[in-house]
């Protein structure tokens, strides 16, 4: 966890940078998570790449399968050369997938430790603050719901709600920034310092982890539909599509709105750059680029050989 840790401090200057500009802790995450899209395009590129150029191969790939069902060793070799020939790496988007989720990982250190990892408050103040707050008769800073991932934000908001000890905990410098921090998570109507299982399933907040779950399910089934991998999802696979949101959903409900509102925009980040790199890397559209690259490399090497003028009548008087 600690990699995730120094990923998020790095991260975390970004974000309070938006933050101050904007001195709204949502609109700070919409232009933080665009940002980190734009510096993470590149390797989705690839990624995208890798699976239209997998896709492409389906077919010739179940021939094979098909082929030598008996003779799995014989299968595997076949494959190679099949990827040797295309120009295809079977692992090919493995290093661009890593790449990425550790820096949206990074991204979710950010929000959900905004002392240490946004405003780089010492980790030892911000320990002895959450034990003298913990001491205090009726204020406990606990994870929502038992996360204990979530104390930090569990604390700004103690603080908002008691502005008197941000003097009595912290001092110099960090005073100003907790002073202005702790004034801009209120967003939409949503205080992202709330967590939407407090106010139960009628209230405003429960639009927070519909969205999440909405959001995540739309970006998967827009991926499928664009890289034409949905036909392929056995039981399992499908069953992970629906659960894994369904579980974002369950944490974005019991832990602050800040965390599932990460997630929306993450989410919703992540469909429109599916759509964008669908419409210049499906797999229709390698499928014609390498097609027509075929054919100006057939008419390269044509061009190549040196013609030679041979009448017909004259190839029979030699014959």
């Amino acid at each position: 966890m600690q990699i995730f840790g120094f990923f998020g401090s790095i991260l975390g200057y970004l974000l309070w940078a938006l933050f101050f500009v904007f001195k709204n802790f949502g609109v700070s995450i919409i232009f933080f998570t665009l940002v980190i899209r734009f510096i993470i395009f590149p390797f989705s590129i690839k990624q995208q790449k890798s699976m239209a150029n997998t896709a492409r191969l389906q077919k010739k790939q179940k021939e094979i399968r098909e082929k030598y069902a008996n003779n799995r060793q014989k299968a595997n070799e076949e494959m190679q050369k099949l990827y040797q020939k295309e120009g295809v790496s079977p692992t090919g988007g493995c290093l661009t997938s890593i790449v990425p989720m550790l820096i949206m990982l990074g991204i979710f250190y950010s929000v959900a430790y905004p002392l240490t990892n946004t405003l780089h408050i010492n980790a030892d103040t911000v320990t002895n603050a959450t034990s003298f707050i913990n001491a205090l008769p009726g204020h406990t800073v606990s994870g929502a719901s038992g996360f204990a991932t979530y104390e930090q934000i569990a604390l700004v908001k103690i603080l908002a709600e008691s502005k008197s000890l941000v003097g009595m905990l912290f001092s110099g410098a960090d005073v100003a920034k907790i002073e202005m921090f702790i004034n801009g998570f209120n967003f939409a109507g949503f205080n992202l310092l709330e967590t939407p299982s407090t106010y139960g399933f009628l209230s405003f907040y429960i639009l927070i982890p519909v969205l999440c779950f909405v959001s995540s399910v739309g970006a998967q089934l827009v991926t499928m539909m664009i890289n034409k991998t949905g036909q392929n999802q056995q039981g399992c696979m499908k069953f992970m599509m629906i659960a894994l949101p369904l579980f974002s959903a369950y944490i974005s409900f019991s832990v602050p709105a800040a965390v599932g509102f990460y997630w929306i925009c993450s989410s919703i980040f992540s469909l429109v750059q599916a759509i964008i790199m669908g419409k210049f890397y499906g797999p229709d559209i390698m499928i014609a680029r390498n097609e027509a690259q075929h054919v100006a490399l057939l008419e390269i090497n044509e061009a190549k050989v040196e013609y030679s003028y041979a009448p017909a009548h004259e190839s029979k008087k030699k014959k």
